[in-house]
């Protein structure tokens, strides 16, 4: 067999099964069954996501529902089956003394018919069977009242009654008061007693709640105080790695809790370690290699400033300033600040600062501030970042707005222009090291294509970040947002 015919034959089998599919896909059972599972498919996706919606997001919720449902379910269902079936047992029993004492009544009635008067029947029925009876002309009995939806008196007084006693009667069990009403046909009157509920029925209504309350609050305030122990750990952790992220110091951290936690506590404390150790090697590396280019610029200033003047030397004083310049924003982005302690800095002193200094440079600034102004962040970092911004903007722009605004969570400053902005597709690429795009706005003029690099660097460093979008100016809008 040839390739080709490999091929055809393949092509054939799928062409085929296509059209198997499609038949049977077509089939008008087949179809509804496809529908109705869509159908289920897709409230159960909505049921999803409504319980999505109403359950805790908390873990401390969320292990306390999942401890308390299933065991206060559980012992629901054991107490109501257990509890139940010993009631209906009792109930029970109790409704076939009742009845018998009855049809006891009933035997002495037809046997010794000279009491005409019935009053010894009554005397003892209301002195040794705690029963009050009364006969009444023969008669039709009552109409059926209504029947409680679920009611164990009822079915075992009806059931005992047929059963024992085999005559026509009337029972009345809805009401809410103290007695039960029985009515029996005779042969010659209608016997009416009445019966003390507590006599035919053992209610566990009560019994049932309090056991269901009493044991669900003590288990309740049992999984509140363990849990809370158990997640008090965890909330450490959580705590000490965000600040972390921001830069700041996690005083007195120690593993705590269940060993599962203590294990993550340990392993953050042991990458920390790392990470401060390598900084630490690279600020001293850097420190090595700033002192030794610096050495050499000095070196060259010093030659240059030896050989005099000429349009060569100053060409070259110039390129030596240059480099200079290049050499302090490399080390600035590769040292990121590194070492400095976070301080409670007075931001609306701080955003007033900026703007003195765009006018001077010749620029018109204005600076307003919402909310509290003290907040806890690396002074020079976060001043460098801020005046990255406000360089960028005044180096393309003549007029710059800075906007500041902290709440409970978030420290958020804004810096508008009226340049010509960036384009939305390449407002992202403007914060990559050493890049600088074609753009007028963009060429960044004697620089190195690292000051939106090095902003960025600072705001995430404080668990922050920056964000680049149109200005209500005209221009650019640079939005840092860092957590307080």
């Amino acid at each position: 067999m040839t390739t080709l015919d490999l091929g055809n034959g393949v092509r054939t089998a799928l062409t085929r099964l296509r059209e198997f599919w499609e038949w049977y896909d077509a089939i008008p059972p087949i179809r509804k069954i496809h529908a109705a599972l869509g159908r289920i498919g897709d409230g159960w996706r909505r049921m999803s996501r409504w319980l999505n919606g109403i359950m805790p997001k908390g873990l401390y919720a969320r292990a306390l529902l999942i401890i308390i449902a299933p065991m206060v379910i559980l012992q629901s269902v054991v107490a109501f089956v257990f509890m139940e079936r010993h009631w209906n047992l009792v109930t029970q029993r109790l409704s076939a003394g009742v009845v018998s004492d009855i049809a006891a009544l009933i035997d002495v009635y037809n046997t010794y018919p000279q009491d005409a008067e019935r009053a010894q029947i009554r005397r003892i029925a209301q002195q040794r069977l705690g029963l009050v009876v009364d006969f009444l002309p023969l008669g039709d009995l009552p109409p059926p009242g209504p029947k409680p939806f679920f009611s164990l008196l009822d079915q075992s007084l009806s059931e005992e009654l047929r059963k024992q006693i085999a005559r026509p009667f009337w029972i009345d069990t809805v009401g809410k008061s103290a007695l039960v009403e029985i009515r029996i046909q005779l042969d010659n009157a209608v016997m009416r007693i009445f019966a003390r509920r507590s006599a035919a029925y053992a209610s566990n209504s009560e019994i049932f709640l309090l056991w269901m309350v009493g044991t669900s609050t003590v288990l309740l305030t049992v999984a509140i105080i363990f849990l809370r122990n158990q997640i008090k750990p965890i909330l450490k952790l959580a705590d000490a790695a965000e600040s972390f992220g921001k830069g700041r110091d996690v005083p007195n951290f120690k593993p705590r809790g269940a060993r599962e936690v203590r294990r993550a506590a340990a392993a953050f404390l042991e990458m920390k370690a790392r990470i401060e150790r390598a900084m630490e090697q690279r600020t001293a590396m850097l420190a090595g290699v700033s002192h030794d280019l610096r050495t050499v610029l000095t070196r060259f200033k010093l030659e240059l400033a030896l050989i005099g003047d000429s349009p060569e030397v100053e060409a070259m004083k110039k390129d030596v300033d240059e480099m200079a310049r290049m050499l302090e924003a490399y080390l600035a982005f590769a040292r990121g600040d590194l070492g400095e302690q976070p301080a409670l800095t007075d931001m609306a002193a701080f955003l007033e600062e900026l703007r003195l200094d765009a006018e001077r440079h010749g620029h018109k600034a204005s600076v307003v501030f919402h909310g509290p102004p003290i907040v806890m962040v690396r002074p020079a970092a976060f001043k460098r970042c801020l005046a990255n911004l406000v360089a960028n903007a005044a180096r393309f722009a003549p007029s710059i707005a800075i906007t500041g605004h902290r709440d409970h969570r978030y420290l958020t400053v804004t810096v508008d222009d009226d340049g010509p902005g960036i384009p939305p597709e390449k407002r992202e690429e403007v914060f990559k090291p050493f890049l600088r795009l074609d753009d007028a706005r963009n060429q960044d003029e004697g620089g190195t294509g690292l000051g939106l690099a090095i902003a960025r660097d600072i705001a995430r460093s404080h668990g922050g970040d920056i964000n680049l979008s149109d200005s209500p100016l005209g221009g650019l809008r640079a939005t840092v947002r860092v957590p307080v």
